[in-house]
């Protein structure tokens, strides 16, 4: 028996614990004695040597073995196992059974899932011998006289005692029956207790009326015969089916159901290919009118050249009406072919409509969002995005997740694609159930997601389903998938769907006839059928609903005819502002240095009026939160700023409070939330860009570290910052604040990959800007939130220049003026300059410097602060006020194949060409050569080489004799 109690003293057993201590309470002789041994030891106060907080740890990780499990139950839920009268039982004669009883139980619980028929294809789960606690659950485990007596079921049946045999029959159907559940490695006892009388007082199932029955068949109908109209009038078309997984649409609608009577409004629904085309006409409702002229395509493809996306990428919104009568607004995200990626941008824009709508306590916005097996054990992005659940800048209040387990990806199969028992193993870093199910069981599928949905509704949790099924045809339907899992697909070929063995299921119980299945699967086909003469008669082909409800004040397009709104701020406002940027509350005690280096640096501006970066940007923030503006920023050490410039947090160093000086500034709607993210950027970037799609009328900004960092995030870059308005029709006011420029720290903390984005430029869909002084910051800034237009902001922004003398920028330059795209610098005498130096970003100080000291007023240096969308006019006009002019030179820090000379050379050369004959520019580059790596890390040898650039530039014609 010691042995016995080694092994279980673990948290995940501490119910198991807790109810022989009860017992022992009650009547220390009910125990076994060495239990009683161990509950009568006392510290010398009378009380346990342990209680249950010492005993709260995870239980140690198993691995888990398959087996037979208890066979099929498709079709109606059976009534929960009654207790049989039972006769006393002598305490001396029970105390043996009894440990073997709470053995078992704990058993159950703990290691029930290992025991489950999950598998569609009823393909055998590998032994269990090697798993710890799986004997404890065999048919053999008890006598036949034993399971005849009367035992203490550990809250098994609300009653105290039952018949040994009833209690192991209801702890089979419960935890090895089509479903299986981890959740006795949950730290949260009352969770687990809240679950285990869910799970084991109605056997894990739901007593289903027939009407229920019917709702459940005609869910599975239209799901089937969607996908078989699909594959019969579209033979070949990729669809990327949920055949073989059809249970999805039942579990889906029960989920809106018993959400919305918990509190559900809205649900945003992230999902991959499999499935969607059927969750879209069958849980949104997007008729399959349009999903047919989707597959036929536009009658004028010319009109769409270059825009678009494939139909199974698409999003949708619609009000889903429940069967109770209540509505709950549907949201499918839009969603590339990286799957996961969507899975944070969901989050994001969960979190902003609760935000905005003053959802509190988080149940009224849910995410919802739908894996691939493969995908979810794959992608590290899945971990990011779990890792949001719990932290105060990102958490939604639990998400419920679905994975659609077709147990291959695409051709590989699980044993090379994870190193797991599960494709849920991943969710465990949470605290969290897990249920896996059995995609033939419908009735099991959908009381999954019934429970699923009362959880997370209640206890704010994330919750997985693990909806085991199968793939009845290759990843599309283009594939053969018999070339690479032969026996699995000879199986799957010889399987009826899940309808039919529900509707055969229900047939045999005589709930519902198989003339009226039959009928009901026939209607199902005349609908589609009627839908597809509607598409061919007249095609329902439509571009994605845009610009609706928040976003009708705002546009996108091309930005040529932008209108320019006034960024300025009058002086006493911005001076106001500074004094309350520089005060901390009465009593607070600020950190010395920041108090040196912050405040009092502050409040001597107030002086002098002349700013730095830190000031500029925190005076745009100030100014647009007195205007009624949405503010959030977050990125690693955004508090902070990573060079310790921004302190937009201040902490007490004798009570550890938090002070946000900016809040003060807020009126209206606007709020200032900054917040330190986790050491993510494809996950925190998605979320932040997620946030940016429902708050259209606030300033959403993501910042990285290093500018070099957000490589980490290229996906989300590429997929949805850059694409989306072309793909999809959405628009996204997202700034992304990367620090960049070279300064001597090496090939990773130097360049923010400047070239990438612009080689993402088309059409107007990003602004691309790198200003170099907190005027042109405090300006763009504004702008992003007061111009009308809705695009991407990509700032690249300072390091050094955040304290560079040179970088200032006087208050009137806040209280006057604009964004400037192209700066001439003022220096320059137009009569005489022969040579114009273009530059972007901070190189522009060391060539100015070395002009200056050089006295040549036949250089002009130009700046230009936005890179894209190229200001050609500007430049252009700027140039032909230069009648001297013989030379005109990019000139950049980064290697030549880097930074921005391969995206302004055929600007550059159009430029030059349009420039009269008989005075031709000549056009060229200047700065390092071409590298493998952005930059050398050694600071002598960054010298040398920022000295070559300068003097390049500077000397370049002296040096040739001009």
């Amino acid at each position: 028996m010691a042995n016995f109690q080694d092994s279980f003293l673990s948290g995940a057993n501490i119910d198991f614990i807790e109810g022989l201590y009860a017992r022992f309470l009650d009547d220390p002789g009910s125990v076994d004695p060495s239990w009683r041994e161990v509950f009568e030891r006392n510290n010398g106060a009378g009380r346990p040597i342990f209680n249950a907080k010492q005993l709260e740890a995870p239980a140690p990780v198993v691995p888990e073995g398959k087996g037979k499990g208890n066979g099929k139950a498709n079709g109606a839920a059976q009534a929960p196992v009654a207790a049989a009268p039972a006769a006393p039982v002598a305490p001396a004669q029970d105390i043996g059974l009894q440990s073997k009883v709470d053995q078992a139980i704990t058993a159950f619980r703990l290691r029930g899932h290992l025991r489950a028929t999950l598998d569609p294809l009823e393909r055998p789960r590998p032994p269990l011998g090697h798993v710890a606690d799986v004997a404890l659950m065999d048919e053999n485990h008890f006598t036949a006289k034993e399971l005849e007596q009367a035992v203490e079921c550990n809250n098994v049946f609300p009653q105290q005692r039952v018949r040994l045999s009833d209690l192991v029959t209801r702890l089979r159907r419960t935890y090895s029956g089509h479903i299986g559940v981890e959740f006795m490695q949950m730290l949260d006892s009352e969770r687990r207790r809240w679950l285990m009388q869910r799970m084991e007082h109605s056997d894990n199932r739901t007593p289903f009326s027939v009407e229920d029955q019917r709702h459940i068949l005609t869910k599975l109908s239209y799901a089937e015969g969607f996908e078989h109209f699909l594959h019969t009038k579209y033979v070949g078309a990729k669809r990327f089916s949920l055949d073989g997984g059809e249970a999805l649409i039942p579990m889906l609608d029960a989920l809106l159901e018993v959400g919305a009577a918990m509190g559900l409004k809205e649900l945003v629904i992230g999902m991959a290919h499999r499935g969607r085309l059927n969750v879209l006409t069958n849980i949104l409702g997007k008729k399959p009118d349009q999903i047919f002229s989707e597959f036929d395509g536009p009658k004028d493809p010319k009109a769409y050249l270059g825009r678009g996306d494939v139909k199974y990428h698409m999003g949708f919104s619609s009000d889903h009406a429940t069967r109770s009568g209540r509505n709950v607004h549907l949201s499918l995200a839009f969603n590339p072919s990286h799957l996961e990626c969507v899975g944070p941008v969901v989050e994001g824009r969960v979190r902003a409509k609760q935000d905005r709508g003053g959802d509190a306590d988080r149940t009224g916005v849910v995410p919802l969002l739908i894996h691939g097996d493969a995908a979810f054990i794959g992608q590290g992005v899945v971990a990011e995005t779990l890792n949001f659940a719990g932290l105060k800048g990102y958490t939604t209040g639990g998400t419920v997740h679905v994975v659609i387990n077709n147990q291959v990806g695409f051709t590989t199969d699980p044993s090379d694609s994870r190193s797991s028992i599960y494709a849920t193993a991943i969710a465990q870093m949470l605290d969290i159930p897990v249920f896996h199910v059995n995609g033939d069981d419908p009735e099991a599928c959908v009381h999954v997601a019934r429970l699923a949905a009362e959880y997370r509704q209640t206890f704010k949790s994330d919750v997985v389903i693990d909806l085991i099924c199968y793939r009845r045809y290759g990843h599309n339907e283009g594939d053969d998938p018999s070339f690479t899992q032969p026996s699995m697909y000879d199986i799957i070929r010889k399987h009826p769907p899940v309808r039919a063995l529900y509707a055969k299921a229900l047939a045999e119980q005589n709930r519902i006839s198989a003339e009226e299945s039959d009928a009901l699967k026939q209607r199902c086909y005349q609908d589609f059928d009627a839908a597809l003469t509607r598409a061919r008669q007249e095609s329902q082909f439509k571009e994605p609903n845009a610009l609706e409800g928040l976003w009708k004040p705002y546009k996108g397009g091309l930005m040529k005819n932008a209108p320019q709104v006034p960024t300025a701020v009058e002086k006493a406002t911005l001076r106001d502002a500074l004094q309350k940027l520089a005060t901390a509350p009465e009593g607070f005690q600020v950190h010395r240095d920041v108090e040196r280096t912050v405040l009092k640096k502050r409040q001597g501006m107030l002086e002098t009026e002349e700013l730095q970066w830190s000031e500029g940007e925190a005076l745009a923030y100030a100014t647009l939160l007195s205007e009624g503006y949405i503010i959030r920023l977050s990125g690693q050490d955004s508090e902070r700023g990573t060079f310790s410039h921004r302190h937009a947090v201040l902490h007490d160093v004798q009570t550890g409070a938090e002070f946000t000086p900016l809040r003060q500034f807020a009126t209206g709607k606007a709020a200032f939330n900054v917040y330190n993210s986790p050491l993510s950027e494809m996950g925190v970037l998605g979320f932040d860009y997620g946030y940016s799609l429902d708050v259209p009328d606030g300033l959403t900004i993501w910042e990285g570290q290093f500018g070099d960092f957000v490589n980490g995030a290229q996906i989300i870059v590429d997929q949805f910052i850059a694409a989306a308005e072309s793909k999809w029709r959405r628009l996204s006011g997202i700034t992304l604040l990367l620090p960049h420029g070279y300064e001597g720290q090496g090939p990773e903390h130097s360049s923010a990959r400047l070239e990438r984005f612009l080689d993402l430029c088309a059409e107007d869909n990003l602004q691309v800007c790198y200003p170099t002084t907190p005027a042109q910051i405090f300006h763009l800034l504004r702008r992003q939130v007061l111009r009308p237009v809705r695009k991407p902001l990509v700032i690249m922004s300072p390091k050094s220049l955040l304290r560079r003398p040179e970088a200032m920028s006087h208050m009137d330059d806040l209280a006057t003026g604009t964004f400037q795209e192209v700066i001439l610098d003022a220096k320059a005498d137009p009569a005489k300059v022969k040579r114009l130096l273009l530059c972007s970003g901070k190189v522009y100080y060391d060539l100015a410097k070395a002009r200056d000291e050089r006295k040549d007023d036949t250089i002009a240096i130009v700046r230009l602060e936005q890179l894209y969308p190229f200001p050609h006019d500007e430049l252009s006009n700027l140039v032909a006020k230069l009648p001297q002019l013989q030379e005109l030179y990019w000139v950049q820090e980064e290697p030549r194949n880097a930074g921005g000379w391969h995206f302004m050379f055929p600007r550059l050369h159009d430029l030059v060409s349009g420039r009269a004959q008989q005075h031709p520019l000549k056009l060229g580059y200047i700065g390092r050569a071409e590298a493998a790596s952005p930059a050398t890390g050694f600071p002598k040898t960054h010298d040398y080489e920022q000295q070559l650039i300068i003097e390049e530039a500077i000397l370049r014609g002296t040096q040739n004799g001009r």
